[in-house]
């Protein structure tokens, strides 16, 4: 593999921020003259933001980002015109944090290279990206794509909010209210999201209700209700279904649970995130760790030549740019076409057949246009919920504890507890993924297992097997 390669595939996996200190310019964007002047009531204190959790804040930044053209030729390049909260007073090592973070969010906004032209008509996108940061964290730009108000030929413009957490639905209600606001004036942008970021981030199922004042309009209430089942927060699996079978879908989990490298081809940006964050979420309990990019800027498409592992999503314009691309074994997905343009060939024999068709069966069953986003995402994550239930749901009486509380995790004992042969067969090779491994360092760390949706439905399976011994004895 070629050097350049390497170094990168080493900057992508240490953290996609670090990549764009070598990448990217210094943030342009910081000097004042090339932002749009708006007078702000007083500079926002700085708010230190933990991770994920009721009661924290909604978001870190909002940033409009629009393109210029540059000083030669007729390309544009994208640059923050707009931010809130502008902070000050920062520590020199906070400060270039922020400037790698402010300089890579442009490029993720408009991944589509820079060959723009005024435009009269534009159909809006939302969508999504994830910023890893050096030391694992991640934080989620959730962006609103659509041509500014006005007459004539003009160009794009992106709405960014960058927050720690995951809620894309929640998010998306968010930028409706942004944009309706920009309609009228930036300047009235500023007092909702002022409110917004003094408002606590909701416990999962509970309501925020925001107060704004809107000029000719009067004051709204704008409810924010975070949905009661956290771990699909991020996700809406509608845009997926639509564009795969269940089928397919199965295949592109089995090459995820064996951390296999997966690219998504779509036309739209919306489409894309979507995708990938449903592709990912399948994988809960287990959380995806390695190199995610919901959409890959034009600049970055070497990614794709790594040779370790990514779910990666691409724009269906670059897509000869890709399979010209030198890439090692790789699941190709055209989602426009609902094809499989490459692949490793054994997608169908990863998982279980039985287990293949208890999912396919679940899947199968009940899906109508009447159900809310909520059902839905219930209907096609719980499956796959359930095969790891019933594959490595186990894994708490296998961790045997030290008098100090310290686990460690039988994983020959754990393996050789399962009776089916091609379940022990799958879980030999599960263990030894990282998706695996990070499960199991934290639960090693915890004296119980966290109670949870996956504990949940792990109680619920056990109780049933002892229903049916039972009903089986007294037969006999």
């Amino acid at each position: 593999m070629p050097r350049k390669l390497e170094k990168m595939e080493g900057q992508v996996v240490g953290g996609m921020l670090r990549l764009f200190r070598n990448r990217l310019p210094r943030l342009r964007a910081g000097s004042l003259q090339e932002r749009e002047a708006v007078k702000e009531p007083e500079r926002a204190q700085e708010i230190s933001l933990p991770t994920f959790a009721g009661g924290q804040h909604f978001f870190e930044y909002l940033l409009v980002v629009s393109l210029k053209r540059k000083s030669s030729g007729d390309d544009y390049e994208p640059i923050i015109i707009y931010q809130f909260p502008k902070r000050e007073n920062l520590l020199r090592g906070q400060q270039e944090e922020e400037e790698r973070l402010l300089g890579a969010i442009p490029l993720f906004c408009f991944p589509d290279g820079n060959a723009w032209a005024p435009l009269t008509e534009y159909p809006r996108e939302t969508f999504s990206f994830v910023l890893t940061n050096v030391d694992g964290s991640r934080k989620i730009g959730y962006c609103r794509r659509l041509l500014p108000a006005g007459r004539g030929p003009r160009l794009p413009k992106v709405y960014c909010i960058i927050s720690c957490i995951g809620c894309f639905g929640l998010f998306s209600k968010i930028l409706d209210e942004v944009e309706k606001r920009h309609q009228i004036s930036m300047a009235v942008i500023y007092p909702f999201m002022q409110g917004l970021r003094e408002a606590a981030f909701p416990a999962p199922g509970k309501t925020v209700t925001l107060k704004s004042f809107i000029p000719d309009s009067g004051t709204e209430f704008i409810s924010l209700t975070r949905p009661l089942d956290s771990h699909l927060e991020h996700v809406d699996f509608s845009v997926l279904l639509r564009c795969l079978s269940f089928e397919q879908i199965l295949q592109i989990f089995a090459s995820a649970v064996l951390e296999r490298r997966i690219i998504f081809l779509a036309e739209g940006l919306s489409t894309l995130s979507q995708c990938i964050h449903a592709a990912a979420a399948l994988l809960y309990p287990f959380s995806w760790a390695h190199t995610y990019i919901p959409v890959v800027p034009e600049s970055l498409l070497d990614t794709v030549c790594c040779p370790t592992p990514f779910m990666v999503g691409v724009q269906m314009r670059f897509q000869q740019q890709v399979m010209d691309s030198p890439m090692e074994e790789v699941l190709l997905v055209n989602l426009c076409e609902g094809t499989f343009l490459m692949s490793v060939g054994d997608e169908k024999d990863i998982l279980p057949p039985k287990l293949q068709d208890d999912i396919l069966d679940s899947l199968g069953q009940g899906t109508n246009e009447s159900q809310t986003s909520e059902q839905l995402n219930e209907h096609v994550s719980g499956p796959f919920v359930q095969f790891f239930v019933k594959t490595v749901g186990h894994y708490a009486s296998y961790i045997k504890r030290e008098a100090n509380g310290q686990g460690h995790f039988q994983e020959r004992a754990f393996y050789k507890a399962l009776t089916s042969k091609t379940n022990r067969r799958f879980v030999k090779k599960f263990v030894k993924t990282q998706l695996f491994s990070l499960f199991i360092q934290e639960a090693e760390k915890s004296r119980n297992p966290p109670a949870g949706y996956f504990q949940r439905k792990i109680l619920e399976y056990e109780e049933q097997k002892k229903q049916k011994k039972s009903r089986e004895k007294t037969v006999k």
